[in-house]
């Protein structure tokens, strides 16, 4: 087949001016050189009419009366700077035709010419529109308004144009008809240049709604005081409470001697007050001098001891008394505050007001130029985010602020903007904004707050500091599990620092065990030193108490649920609902120890890579950690599991549904985001510990807290030269595969524990004999305790097991038991 041959479209012709578009030449040379001539053009003609004003009265009479051959000036009769050329223009542009307005004929030559020399880009077509109205108009209203106060001039202000227009338009409506015609034209062409124009004729019809409506814009975290601007908008400052911090005596006198500079506010009568209290109270804790010597001798009788009542105490009286959960450890000393760093100015916000109104400025052009129109504009400032809420007006949508969210992050040139639309609780759409200079937020500063000082939280966890700059603390307790996720270097691994920190500042190591999980092997050896005081484990000769191996991470799995299991028998047995009920019957003696009860501690399980673990075990590391998310809450066991590729694989819905506290780093993709909140805005975070703590219907937006490495070596080095633990708790040995004890067994009466007979004669004494007994009588394991009393029960010290009952103790004097021992040392 022969193909059809295809017409050719017609060139599209280019709307660049240009000489070649014109002369069709096409050299960019000939464009330039053409451009300087007009500009020189342009700067001639107004040197030209410049000097018209002053030479017009001599040159008019032979301008009004050109002869033939006189525009040559031969006898240079013309006054005018640039000859008789420069002297025939003015009067051609001023006097003839536009008055003053003539001079639009230059500045259009000139912005040719620049457009020809492509030194700035003009569009000539609406350059001269613009300008010719501009003329025309100035040319009519100059000849209206300024002839009367010109009456030395040779020529109308306005041009012979202007003159004449004024004239013919006057005859036909009148001089009121002119002025409003002048109006009527120039209020239509401002409106089509800017939509501003409509809202400043509304300003000047009605000026009373404007002053009560325009935007108010008030900056939080920068002190009572309000800030002078050269704007419209009022800006007022505000400071909510600050977190209060735990100083000694000295530091608190220093602060209070030292002077404080405050604006004058209304509250300044309060600060009067304030001030004559504290120099009244300084005046009366001064000693008081004498001038008498007599009187001067002081003589202080010391007061009695009070002697002691000398009774016994009864048995009731001591059941009256509760059991102390921190002992044998009661000298153990909480890690101080000085182990960790402070920062400067990590307790206050730096304010940038130059910043901040200018961000205000813009967000508020951006939303009018949009039609959007707001009432008020509050600046809350945070340690890395500022978060703007905007109060609109009546009538506008959510939507429509919502849907402008990339171009005010244009308009701001920041990353990381989030728009809340509307804030849970409030009439307002905030909108988060990174600061320019970003402040560190000290570990120190979060656990020296008052918040985290006096909570009575179970397991507190000091995470970092809001946008408002209050301390954010959640209780792990209450989560009770939590999901951490985010790309790699986003601040995962510090916020579980952070995590552990909070934790070991509050608890005792008689209150709270760990369990940690490192599939990459160097993230948690640097808690190796508190092994003995926090950690737990299940026990193996050559294990280490934090987990490493990936095979030893399903028996772990395993022994925990195993405790568990064992822990609600207990709490069944207790009949108490929970651990805090369990513990609090425990210690009020409402419990009998002979059945096996003990004081609970609290048992965290920290994973980190979890994702790891799911593509080395998949299902049999999946359903341990499900079941413990699912039953675990009651008897004190929580979870913290982290990730860096939170996809739907590693994070699945059985994971999400027993989850529902999350910790949301910065993440690349929404469908990240999505998979840890359901929701975007983990992927428009700025990073270096920003993220979103989401535990309920809303995210909060937290910089996490940091705490550096050697930070955590000085707190971990101080924790192991404290009293406690000899040992890792041991976990119960997690069944095999027929369903018995995998430590099991009969005892081996050739390799008799070193507590051995320390705790025969314990048993003896004191006629019970429970493995809970012997746990907590020396401080062990519950499998060594097992083991042990296994070795007594072979001895012939005490009988088979009964279940939960104690078991029967066969020796019922020590003179027995001593003959006993020294036949077993004999067989040994």
């Amino acid at each position: 087949m022969v193909k059809r041959k295809t017409e050719s479209k017609p060139k599209r012709k280019s709307s660049t001016f240009s000489l070649s578009s014109i002369f069709k030449i096409s050299n960019e040379r000939t464009d330039f050189i053409f451009g300087v001539v007009l500009i020189l053009i342009a700067v001639y003609v107004t040197m030209a009419m410049v000097s018209f004003f002053s030479t017009g009265k001599a040159d008019q009479s032979i301008l009004e009366d050109l002869k033939p051959g006189e525009w040559l000036n031969t006898n240079r009769e013309f006054s005018n700077y640039c000859g008789s050329i420069g002297a025939i223009i003015a009067y051609t542009l001023i006097s003839l035709n536009f008055g003053f307005a003539a001079f639009a004929v230059p500045i259009f030559i000139l912005l040719v010419g620049a457009k020809l020399t492509r030194a700035y880009k003009v569009n000539l077509w609406k350059t001269f529109f613009y300008l010719a109205i501009i003329m025309v108009w100035s040319s009519v209203a100059i000849a209206k308004f300024l002839t009367p106060f010109t009456g030395s001039l040779i020529f109308n202000p306005g041009g012979n144009h202007g003159l004449f227009c004024v004239q013919n338009i006057e005859n036909m409506i009148g001089p009121p008809g002119l002025t409003a015609l002048l109006f009527i034209v120039a209020l239509a062409f401002l409106t089509y240049l800017s939509a501003e124009t409509v809202s400043l004729v509304r300003k000047a019809i009605n000026p009373v709604n404007y002053i009560t409506n325009k935007v108010k814009f008030t900056i939080a975290n920068n002190g009572n005081r309000t800030v002078p601007t050269d704007s419209d908008e009022d800006v007022l400052v505000e400071t909510p409470q600050e977190e209060p911090i735990i100083e000694t005596e000295e530091e608190v006198d220093e602060e209070e001697t030292m002077p404080t500079v405050v604006d004058l506010t209304a509250a300044t009568d309060q600060l009067q007050d304030k001030g004559k209290s504290v120099t009244e109270l300084k005046v009366n804790d001064e000693p008081e001098v004498i001038d008498d010597a007599a009187t001067q001798l002081k003589v202080e009788i010391p007061q009695e001891e009070e002697e002691a009542s000398g009774r016994e105490l009864t048995a009731a009286e001591v059941l009256s008394t509760p059991i102390n959960p921190l002992e044998p450890f009661l000298s153990y000393r909480y890690p101080t505050l000085d182990l960790l760093k402070a920062y400067d100015n990590d307790n206050k916000p730096y304010v940038d007001m130059n910043e901040l109104k200018a961000n205000n400025d813009r967000i508020i052009k951006v939303l009018r130029d949009f039609g959007v129109e707001i009432r008020e504009i509050k600046a809350t400032v945070g340690p890395t985010i500022t978060l703007y809420e905007i109060t609109p007006a009546e009538g506008v949508r959510i939507n429509k602020i919502r849907n402008l969210e990339d171009d005010i992050a244009l308009s701001l040139a920041a990353l990381g903007i989030r728009i809340i639309a509307p804030i849970p609780g409030k009439g307002t759409i905030g909108i988060e904004v990174p600061n320019n200079k970003p402040n560190i937020v000290s570990m120190e500063s979060i656990l020296n707050s008052k918040k985290f000082q006096e909570t009575k939280m179970d397991l507190p966890l000091a995470l970092g500091k809001t946008i408002t700059n209050e301390v954010f603390m959640v209780d792990l307790a209450k989560i009770p599990h939590l999901l951490v996720a985010g790309a790699t270097g986003q601040g995962k691994s510090v916020g579980l620092n952070a995590v552990i920190t909070s934790l070991l500042y509050k608890k005792h190591p008689n209150e709270l065990k760990l369990v940690l999980i490192d599939p990459k092997k160097v993230e948690f050896s640097i808690y190796s030193p508190i092994a003995n005081h926090f950690l737990a484990k299940v026990p193996e000769d050559d294990s280490e108490p934090i987990i490493t191996d990936v095979t030893k991470v399903v028996r772990t799995l395993n022994s925990l649920c195993k405790l568990m299991d064992t822990r609600y028998d207990l709490l069944k047995a207790a009949g108490a609902r929970n651990i805090k009920e369990y513990n609090e019957k425990f210690v009020n003696h409402r419990l009998n120890l002979n059945k096996g009860h003990d004081y609970m501690p609290y048992i965290v399980v920290i994973i980190d890579e979890f994702g790891d673990l799911i593509m080395t075990a998949g299902k049999e590391i999946e359903l341990p950690i499900a079941r413990i998310a699912q039953l675990a809450r009651a008897v004190g066991i929580h979870m913290v599991i982290a990730t860096q590729r939170p996809t739907t694989s590693i994070i699945t819905g059985n994971i999400k549904a027993n989850f529902p506290g999350r910790m949301a780093f910065k993440v690349s993709a929404m469908i990240d985001s999505r998979t840890i909140l359901d929701r975007p805005g983990a992927n428009q975070l700025i990073g270096r510990g920003d993220m979103l703590f989401l535990n309920g219907n809303e995210p909060v937006r937290v910089q996490c807290a940091f705490v550096d490495t050697p930070e955590v070596e000085n707190i971990n080095l101080f924790i192991a030269d404290q009293p406690g633990p000899i040992e890792p708790m041991e976990l119960p040995e997690p069944n095999t595969e027929e369903g018995g004890m995998g430590g099991g067994g009969t005892a081996d009466m050739n390799s008799l524990d070193p507590y051995f007979e320390e705790a025969a004669r314990a048993i003896v004494i004191s006629q019970q004999g429970s493995t809970s007994m012997v746990q907590r009588r020396f401080s062990i394991g519950y499998n060594r305790a097992g083991r042990l009393m296994d070795q007594l029960e072979a001895a012939g010290i005490v009988g088979v097991a009964q279940g939960s009952k104690p078991r029967e103790v066969l020796i019922s004097d020590e003179n027995t038991l001593n003959t006993l021992l020294a036949k077993l040392r004999g067989i040994g």
